[in-house]
């Protein structure tokens, strides 16, 4: 996977220019040989991984704010994006062992009243295309990569505890609107539209009644094309009708899995 860095700092080395006591983490989806990928970033000074995240600009709204560091992150436009929570418990940026972790990293002690106070922060997933990203460092970024979501490192504050949230927003988000059209390529088998539903549910689904369900929805259209380089049967390819797509996205109808 290719990473790319970014050598501009500005305005990140400069707190100041920010809204206090509010921020943005975002917890980044992809699919990649069936698996569910999180993006990850590791900060070059602390040397520990959190989810990609930052602060908001007085003039910014805040999805305006999430838009931008996603695509500082990931180099993507036109992101899939959905807040689904707000997290704001007292010490959630103080908790055991931050304030030490902040002493060895030797940044100076207003950076560090800054990242210590209490603030609220604003949880967001999006849905990206594996293949598009590209994960991007910073001079403050150490490291921007892809992990499976089953094997996610420690996590700074209370990451984790986002990430588990945002799995269970992206799982209610599966049962009752279609999903897929920011995680598959273009073109894909009900064989990989299956095991997308299966990885982000965490069990199996019924084949014959999988199928029957998507075809019933109008949101796939079947073409005249077999996936290639296959060693046995070649599957037939479909791709999202993103008008009936895009209808259902704005109406619950429930998948009942």
């Amino acid at each position: 996977m290719q990473t790319k860095k970014n050598t501009a700092t500005a305005p990140y080395d400069d707190f100041s220019k920010f809204l206090p006591h509010i921020s943005i983490d975002c917890c980044v989806f992809g699919f990649h040989e069936n698996q569910l990928k999180i993006l990850l970033i590791k900060w070059e000074k602390f040397g520990v991984w959190s989810l990609p995240g930052g602060f908001i600009f007085p003039e910014e709204s805040v999805d305006a704010a999430a838009k931008r560091i996603l695509q500082e992150r990931t180099s993507l436009q036109n992101i899939f994006l959905e807040q689904f929570k707000i997290f704001g418990e007292v010490n959630r940026t103080n908790l055991p062992g931050s304030r030490e972790m902040l002493e060895r990293s030797e940044v100076d002690s207003q950076t560090q009243q800054w990242l210590l106070q209490r603030t609220i922060s604003l949880g967001y997933y999006a849905l990206v295309d594996f293949s598009k990203a590209i994960p991007t460092t910073t001079p403050l970024i150490a490291d921007c990569r892809w992990w499976d979501i089953s094997k996610v490192p420690h996590l700074i504050h209370d990451h984790a505890d986002i990430v588990k949230h945002a799995l269970k927003a992206l799982q209610g988000h599966l049962l009752n609107k279609p999903i897929g059209l920011n995680l598959l390529p273009t073109k894909f088998t009900m064989t990989e539209l299956r095991r997308l539903y299966e990885t982000i549910l965490g069990k199996t689904i019924d084949r014959r009644n999988f199928e029957k369900k998507m075809l019933k929805l109008g949101i796939l259209d079947r073409l005249d094309e077999v996936k290639t380089d296959v060693g046995h049967k070649a599957p037939v390819l479909y791709r999202f009708n993103l008008a009936t797509y895009d209808e259902l996205l704005n109406a619950d109808f429930g998948f009942g899995f």
